[in-house]
This record gives C-alpha cells, structure tokens and sequence, in this order.
C-alpha cells in the first residue's frame, strides 16, 4: 500500500492516507515523500467529496469510519490489486501465485527484463536491490505482479490474485495457509482452481510438477489454459547452473530457489528473452529483501535474515541453509506473527520444520496474538508442536534480545533469523552493528 502511494505520489498525483500503525522501513519512506500521516488512527473528517478515489488495504475493517463516510459520499472505493488491474493497459499480464516462493520468482524476473532493458510495470512484496520501491505503473504493455491469495479488503473478499487477469502464470506450489480466511485445506486449494478457471484458453501457467497437491490438480481436474509443469533447474553441489558442458555460476542456493529460478526462465521465455540471455543475467541477481539475505558476512559468522513463516517456506529455508553449510554450526530464530503460525490448531503443522539445525528458538509476542483478537497460546503448547529436541520457546522480547546476543558468542557459525514480522521489537540494524 505504502508503495503505492508513492509511485502515484512520483506520477503526479496528490495522495493522502490513514492506518493505525505504520512500520519501518514504510514510516520513513512515507515521510520522505511528504505522505505520512500527521497523526496515526482513523478520523472521518479526512474523507470529503474532493477525493477522485479510494485505494482500500485489507488491514481497515468494515465499521472503520472513513470508510463508511467514503461509502455515504459515494467516492470510488477499490481494493489494492482491483486498482493495480484497472490501472494497466498491459496486454502481457504475468501472475506469479502459490504458497511460497512468488516474491523470489516476481524478483528474478524483474531482474532479467530489467538487465535486458525491457519496459515493464510491477507489482512484488519486497524490496529489490537496484530497484526503489516496489509498484511501478505506466503505459508499459508487460504487467509483472506477485498474486497472492489473501483477501483483497474488507468489502472484497476475492483473493488477490483473482483481479490480474494473467496471460502467463505460475503456481509455485499449495500449502494450506491463511487459515483465519480459510478453514479447510480444501477451501484453500479452491481459490487457486478458481485462479486457473479465470484465464483464458490462450494463456499458460507454469507450476512446479514436484508438488504433490499441485501436480494432482493439474493433471487430474480440467481447466480451459495450457499447463506446463517444471523441476528445479540442474545443478551441481557447488550451487552452479548446469547447462550443457558449462557450470554457471549464481549468489542464490537452496533446491526452492532452483525451482523458482526454473519458473522464472520459463516466463522469461515466454516474454522473448532467450534462454543465453537469461542466464546472463540471472548470475548477478542477489535475491530480494529479507529471502535468505545475507545480513552480515565475516569469517567468525554469516547472519542470514528470512521471511519463511510457515511450515512449509521454514522446511525449505532449513534445508537450503543445511545443505550449503553442511559442516557449520547453524543456529536459528524463527518467529510466530501470522495468524495461522499464532493458531493453536494450526501449529502443530509446523512439526519437525525446524529439525537439522544446532540450536533453534521460537519467539511469539502475546501482544501481537492480542492485537489479532485471537485465542492466547502457550509455552508448551509451541514446543509441542515443533515436536523439536532442544528447541528453545520465547515469548518475551528482552529474553529473546538476550538469546540473540548470546547465540554469536562462538565462532564460524551460521545464524538464522526467520520472521515475517518484527521480533517483538527487536532492533536487527543494531545487532548487526555490534558485530563489527
């Protein structure tokens, strides 16, 4: 959303907005830009009938006020991704859906059409190295967006990824998630059947054939669009592309990001960039924000920060991580902040997800599950779950500050930092400053 409002802010556009809570780095950037807001809440008298539009976020609710009044004056309300679709007059649209990986693979396009010096806009939920913010609109006729299923606002409820209207797509995979919108794992497998019966019979969606459940309903249901299924890109155990007789070197590891790099060339393919041509410039891609970014680097340690939050992106992060240093000691924090990592039934999926490290802790906020209006949870309920030996639980922010500091201690160690929040306010840039 922040992103949003400023690339309409940089086409020219006067644009003001309202949230109760604003994080870094979105604080800072909506100040640079003149758009923060100069007080935090909701206040109805902001909303009059000058407004040409309302961009509506999932995060206000249906009784917020401004919302009702906007409703009362009946200015134009739209959902985020409804905007992004009817503002692009693209004719190549690109989805990139699934359980995990749509940032890394929307990022790895994004990087080869842009070191091909392709025109595009772009839709992608984190920060890229070499790119300012992450929403572009323009005239281009290329539309790249990270779908995801979440429910678009509180007046639409159709999940994201509905409104692109894609002429090429991937599904990178289906884990049940999400599970405050979606009760059953069948219900969530639903949304993505709803997402390919929407394309047309010229379209293409690319899905990882190694994927069990996907791999089912691609080959056992019918859809009117072709399916093309892919497995991770070769490899040799040094993490370098195969192609041919020739050894490629690449900065990104782990099999889930073979897999995404794979569904990235084919979309590339699809958008004229010849294979030599993509792999060019894949080698220089660094991965996105916060997607097994290497934080700090030195011979005592590498601090390696991670947006995996469920079980099947923490597995996958593990293994990735294990497999490039098999003989280091690897020590990890993950953190619960969903609300289907933070829901009591739901947890005990993330059992042995964390399995193969040396030293692991789980850390959730009792705020954060307040602010949710969910059910508490407890110790022992989280370590019961992960069904983990020697697994470490914590829910106070101090203790967690302290087990932190306290994991750097040893030398020529890995540490591990996996979160889609914010560690219970944990300051990270400071952290990383004291180990120099």
């Amino acid at each position: 959303m922040h992103n949003v409002a400023i690339d309409l802010t940089d086409m020219g556009h006067h644009v003001t907005g309202s949230d109760d809570e604003i994080y870094e780095p979105s604080r800072s950037r909506l100040s640079k830009r003149g758009l923060l807001p100069e007080e935090m809440g909701w206040n109805k008298s902001r909303i009059d009938a000058s407004i040409d539009c309302i961009i509506l976020g999932k995060h206000a609710r249906i009784d917020n006020v401004e919302l009702i009044k906007a409703q009362a004056l009946d200015i134009p309300i739209f959902s985020f991704p409804e905007f992004i679709n009817q503002s692009s007059p693209a004719s190549k649209r690109v989805a990139i859906a699934g359980s995990h990986g749509k940032t890394s693979t929307t990022s790895m396009i994004m990087h080869v059409l842009s070191d091909q010096a392709m025109e595009y806009d772009y839709l992608v939920g984190a920060q890229i190295k070499g790119f300012d913010k992450m929403v572009k609109l323009s005239d281009a006729d290329v539309l790249i967006v990270e779908a995801d299923e979440y429910p678009s606002s509180c007046i639409d409820m159709r999940a994201k990824m509905l409104h692109y209207k894609p002429t090429i797509s991937v599904i990178t995979g289906v884990a049940w998630d999400h599970v405050n919108i979606y009760k059953t794992y069948d219900s969530y497998k639903d949304v993505f059947r709803e997402f390919l019966n929407k394309m047309e019979e010229s379209a293409v969606c690319f899905f990882d054939q190694t994927d069990k459940e996907l791999l089912s309903i691609m080959l056992s249901e019918k859809y009117p669009l072709r399916r093309e299924g892919y497995t991770p890109y070769p490899s040799n155990q040094k993490g370098e592309l195969l192609e041919g007789d020739r050894r490629i070197p690449i900065k990104i590891f782990g099999e889930h990001n073979l897999l995404n790099l794979q569904a990235a060339q084919l979309v590339c393919k699809q958008l004229g960039v010849s294979r030599e041509d993509f792999l060019e410039s894949i080698q220089n891609f660094e991965g996105a924000a916060k997607r097994l970014e290497l934080i700090y680097d030195s011979e005592a340690i590498k601090v390696y920060k991670d947006f995996a939050h469920a079980p099947s992106k923490c597995a996958a992060t593990v293994k990735a991580v294990r497999a490039k240093y098999p003989n280091k000691k690897i020590r990890a924090v993950m953190e619960l902040h969903t609300f289907s990592s933070l829901s009591a039934d739901f947890i005990k999926m993330y059992a042995h997800s964390l399995d193969g490290l040396d030293h692991v802790s789980v850390f959730y906020d009792p705020h954060a599950v307040a602010m949710k209006k969910m059910e508490p949870i407890n110790k022992s309920q989280v370590y019961d779950a992960f069904a983990t030996d020697g697994l470490v639980v914590i829910d106070n922010s101090e203790e967690l500050s302290s087990f932190i500091y306290q994991m750097t201690e040893d030398k020529d160690e890995i540490l591990l930092i996996m979160s889609s929040g914010n560690l219970g306010g944990f300051d990270l840039n400071l952290f990383v400053d004291s180990l120099n």
